[in-house]
């Protein structure tokens, strides 16, 4: 991996956390804990963490609702050429 695309990962990372730690209604913990991008970061999956773990599947729908605005916010943030679309998944190896 080089370091661009590592330094990619974190900055989408970091948006993400951003975005989401706004735009949650706060009932549960959301940690965005990585990110892993695909097709030479036209894609990317964002892992997440939730507690209390019975909001996992809210957490997820509401994410999922919100990656359209969500990549709009990463084109207007960030310096890149191709914003990837998006995917949420829940982090297992964090747990």
């Amino acid at each position: 991996m080089t370091y661009k695309d590592e330094k990619l990962k974190e900055v989408l990372r970091e948006l993400a956390a951003e975005y989401f730690s706004r735009e949650s209604n706060r009932l549960s913990l959301i940690t965005v804990t990585g990110v892993e991008t695909y097709a030479k970061g036209s894609r990317a999956k964002i892992l997440v963490t939730v507690m209390p773990t019975t909001q996992e599947a809210a957490v997820i729908d509401f994410m999922t609702r919100n990656l359209s605005d969500f990549r709009e916010y990463v084109s207007k943030h960030a310096r890149m050429k191709r914003v990837p679309f998006f995917e949420v998944a829940i982090d297992i190896g964090e747990k």
